[in-house]
């Protein structure tokens, strides 16, 4: 076992940089970096999800981050995760500028590109030009790790800093890179991320949805269109193999999510309001915590509603689990999406779903198929499909949940997700598919 990157002297790192050691990436086994803002992060299970999948797969995976070394998480995977995490960010300036310094050095041409490449982005970007500075010199940190831990391939996650820094990597010589645009942050602001500059230095891009594909070619040239790819998130078999839990009487609904605007819990507030106001008994549990918890407390009061609405705060995997079983259906009345995970978790564990027609939630749930879809936004609507739902036979829900899980099965099984993905990573490496420990995970 290689010593983690974190381990890895000044000195080594050093020699490495300017070539005095050996290159690590002629590695025959394929090695593969996840490059993420925050890592662990209680909203992110779907990204250690993906990595544990792709390393019973063979591939070896290096964890590293910017931040989240002090961030709360509620899993104890989450934990163990967290020490196998290298953080570019924890040991402060020093070591950012001593790399910067390496870099510039050892290659001035390359260093050189990357800064035009900082800077461009900066012109454009609402942050100026300080952030991408900073970017580059975190890059210059990650390529000395790559060099040490033998990375062959760097993956991002989010179109946003993160995939930045993998961007410059590679002008500074490391190694290519792709990227997973989940939305809805980066179809938002796709102009001031350079989203289309990212893409074009990409190997290859992921979109979660064919949605999102359709708005990553909005920004990007037309001859790069055919380096999207549709990787879908997926669900782990422990959803997929949770025994039957029969649907409860009981008029409850879970929401899980963080509290914010995109995922419309202000609004879900007022649709209860409506449901209950029209004599009908609603229980509805608000599974998550966010900036917007203040507001929804107050719209919880406004609408007197202390009885019918409770909030959990962040809860781990196996809590999120026990709320979605103990409840009728799951409510997501999002704005804006991508395509939200614990929709498939929960068509997963035989529970329909009420959300909207945002992004690439129908392209999952089928309105009248799987559950119930709204217009976003439409207060009346939403309160009508949670009333749906109180007066829906068990049979009904019975035939919606069993279509959901199936439908998930056969799109979003981590382990032939993570294959699909393990296939670009060996593709963009250079590495041969049917080689070493990789064989089995993409035959």
């Amino acid at each position: 076992m290689r010593p983690a990157l974190r381990d890895v002297s000044f000195r080594d790192e050093f020699l490495i940089v300017f070539d005095i050691l050996p290159d690590a990436w002629s590695h025959p086994v394929l090695r593969v970096a996840y490059l993420i803002n925050q890592y662990p992060k209680v909203s992110h299970s779907f990204i250690r999800r993906e990595i544990l999948a792709l390393e019973r797969q063979g591939v070896e995976v290096e964890r590293i981050a910017l931040r989240g070394w002090d961030a709360e998480v509620a899993d104890a995977e989450d934990e163990r995760e967290r020490e196998r995490t290298c953080y570019v960010l924890q040991g402060g300036l020093v070591p950012l500028a001593g790399a910067a310094l390496a870099a510039a050095l050892s290659a001035p041409g390359r260093f050189l590109g990357a800064l035009r490449a900082a800077l461009q982005a900066g012109r454009v970007s609402s942050r100026g030009y300080a952030y991408h500075l900073a970017y580059l010199a975190e890059a210059c940190v990650v390529l000395r790790w790559l060099r040490a831990g033998g990375a062959r391939h760097v993956h991002a996650h989010f179109g946003t800093n993160a995939a930045e820094v993998a961007m410059l990597v590679r002008l500074l010589g490391g190694p290519r890179y792709s990227f997973t645009v989940h939305g809805p942050e980066e179809f938002d602001r796709p102009e001031a991320l350079s989203l289309g500059e990212k893409v074009r230095q990409a190997a290859f891009v992921v979109a979660v949805s064919s949605y999102g594909r359709s708005q990553i070619m909005r920004w990007a040239r037309a001859a790069d269109w055919p380096k999207i790819e549709v990787v879908h998130c997926g669900v782990d078999e422990r959803y997929l193999s949770e025994p039957p839990v029969p649907i409860p009487a009981a008029p409850r609904f879970v929401c899980v999510g963080r509290l914010c605007e995109q995922k419309g819990q202000v609004l879900l507030v007022e649709a209860v309001a409506r449901v209950v106001a029209r004599g009908r008994p609603l229980e509805l549990v608000l599974a998550g915590d966010g900036e917007m918890r203040a507001d929804v407390e107050a719209a919880i009061v406004r609408h007197r509603l202390q009885a019918h609405v409770r909030i959990t705060g962040w809860i781990d995997g196996d809590r999120v689990r026990q709320e979605i079983l103990a409840s009728r259906a799951l409510v997501l009345p999002s704005f804006a999406e991508g395509l939200p995970v614990v929709i498939m978790e929960a068509m997963a564990l035989r529970r329909p779903v009420v959300s909207t027609f945002v992004a690439g939630i129908p392209e999952l749930v089928h309105h009248g198929e799987h559950g119930w879809l709204v217009p976003a936004g439409d207060v009346e609507s939403l309160a009508d499909a949670l009333e749906a739902v109180l007066a829906a036979p068990q049979e009904t829900l019975e035939r919606m949940a069993e279509a959901g899980r199936a439908r998930v099965r056969e799109r979003h099984s981590i382990e032939i997700e993570a294959a699909r993905l393990a296939e670009h990573f060996a593709r963009a490496a250079g590495a041969d598919p049917a080689a070493g420990a990789l064989a089995n995970a993409i035959a």
